[in-house]
């Protein structure tokens, strides 16, 4: 199969700069929007399909044009009646759109006859985009049949593989693979191997429907390594449009400019967030009602200027509070010059100041951390940092757990954890980290009694986390480079304290140290 022109060519590493996910192009006064184009049913319910793709979008801080492929009766008691649209009708609609916007990715949702996917290929081959996101919608949770078995065939052999990842749940999943068993989360691993060999990059098989599974796990496969996203099942009747959400979140993300698996997380997050937001309103009289997607949507500025990547832990700055007042600066002075010095991400970390007092040291912080472009997390402090509005936490093992603070943050933050252990490693992947902080590497005075793990401990945390890793502990600039030298590809940074806020001159420290992992980094 020839792929479509530049759908595979999109750059994992293209992103965001501006609060409202505007990216500025060569001419300084004209700036590029993400922007995504769903082609799917309409849903006269607003829960599902072109609707709910609509609202996923612009709650992601997205530009969403649509291609209507369907119109359907349908409410929160089922699908009444479905009408298609002709083939020509919409290949009109998708010259419309694709010859005038600058699309970067198409999801699908309903393409309920071979003539339109055909019609949306052969636009695709002629607009290119950055990715296309597939959701083979074949039959609504209630029950209606929205594609016919004809449609099943031109899928396996035309859309699938020039995919960039597929979504089925595991109903769609078995009908892929000619009514295939998935009853098991082995049997969704074993199905999603066998999707990933009819051509999409990756394969999401989710496991909402799975029968007798005490949460919800979705299986993600990228060709070499497979991911088991858990979440606690909610009880809710407002469930209509999971699919259809999820699937948009991830071509929202993918828009923005994240790499595939962070597009997904964010995503499961979401939905599982507005699920538990969303349980107990009641919209309609049927079985399967709506759930609200604007539930964390706020002030355009609130946003956050762009997604967390691996890349963002290289130097990572720790304050400390009394090394501030041995050296007679300010918190916020720190800040400032660890950030100039080449900071990527700053930690918060206080331990004696009131809470008033924390709290307004952190809004500075958290103004001039975004005004920079570095994402900044508070220690511990859940409270300070939703107050604050930080852009994530930082816990340890003895903390509240990972999971809780997911449920308490939402979706969007970032959260990191630390970790001396290969099993610790496992426990925050499956709760929902972001990251991990691995050490103390070696002996330190900014914490009592802590046991040191060494580039040999460091080194099995690695390479037992799904998670990218930031080393801690007694490092500085004589031996940061023997720690990046360790190897281990999803190692990506150092945390630092005292080389940094226990010297008399911060903003020299962080560019010497900056400059040597960097230095490191060029050789490796």
């Amino acid at each position: 199969m020839q792929n479509l022109g530049g759908i595979r060519s999109w750059p994992a590493t293209w992103r965001t700069t501006t609060a409202s996910m505007m990216t500025t192009t060569t001419t300084e006064s004209v700036r590029k929007v993400a922007q995504v184009l769903t082609v799917a049913g309409s849903d006269s319910g607003a829960g599902a399909g072109i609707q709910a793709d609509i609202k996923v979008c612009a709650a992601r801080g997205v530009y969403c044009a649509s291609v209507i492929t369907a119109v359907t009766a349908q409410n929160s008691r089922g699908v009444q009646s479905v009408h298609l649209l002709p083939p020509d009708f919409v290949s009109e609609q998708l010259k419309s759109v694709l010859s005038d916007f600058e699309v970067d990715v198409v999801k699908t949702g309903m393409l309920p006859s071979p003539e339109i996917v055909e019609v949306l290929l052969q636009n695709l081959s002629e607009y290119p985009v950055r990715a296309l996101v597939v959701d083979p919608v074949m039959v609504s949770t209630s029950g209606h049949v929205l594609a016919g078995s004809s449609i099943l065939s031109i899928f396996r052999e035309r859309l699938l593989p020039v995919a960039d990842i597929i979504t089925p749940n595991v109903k769609e999943a078995s009908a892929l693979l000619g009514g295939v068993r998935i009853q098991t989360v082995a049997e969704m691993r074993s199905a999603a191997k066998s999707l990933h060999q009819m051509g999409p990059r990756f394969v999401l098989v989710k496991g909402g429907d799975l029968p007798d599974s005490s949460d919800s796990v979705d299986v993600y496969f990228d060709g070499n390594e497979f991911h088991e996203l858990h979440s606690p099942r909610i009880a809710t009747r407002n469930t209509h449009g999971t699919g259809c959400t999820l699937a948009s979140c991830i071509a929202a993300e993918l828009a923005k400019g994240s790499p595939m698996l962070s597009a997904v997380k964010v995503a499961k997050r979401f939905v599982d967030t507005a699920l538990n937001y969303s349980k107990d309103i009641v919209i309609g009289s049927g079985m399967q009602g709506p759930f609200d997607h604007f539930l964390s949507l706020k002030d355009p500025q609130s946003y956050r200027q762009s997604t967390f990547k691996p890349d963002d832990l290289f130097l990572y700055a720790v304050t400390d509070s009394r090394m501030n007042r041995k050296w007679n600066r300010s918190i916020v002075d720190a800040v400032k010059a660890a950030i100039e010095g080449g900071a990527t991400i700053i930690q918060l970390r206080e331990k004696e100041a009131e809470t008033r007092e924390f709290l307004e040291e952190a809004k500075s912080c958290v103004d001039i951390c975004r005004s920079n472009g570095v994402f900044l997390l508070i220690n511990d402090r859940i409270d300070i940092a939703l107050a604050c509005d930080a852009d994530g936490v930082h816990v340890g093992q003895s903390d509240m757990p990972v999971d809780l603070v997911r449920s308490l943050l939402g979706p969007d933050k970032i959260i990191g954890v630390s970790c001396k252990t290969q099993e610790q490693a496992h426990q925050a992947w499956k709760d929902g980290a972001d990251y991990i902080g691995s050490g103390g590497v070696f002996p330190t005075n900014t914490k009592a009694n802590n046991r040191t793990i060494g580039l040999d401990g460091l080194r099995e945390v690695c390479k037992a986390s799904k998670l990218p890793v930031v080393a801690i502990g007694g490092i500085g600039i004589s031996n940061a480079e023997s720690v990046m030298r360790i190897g281990e590809p999803n190692l990506k940074g150092v945390a630092v304290v005292s080389a940094l806020f226990d010297q008399e001159c911060v903003l020299s420290e962080a560019k010497k140290l900056h400059k040597s992992l960097t230095e490191s980094k060029r050789e490796h």
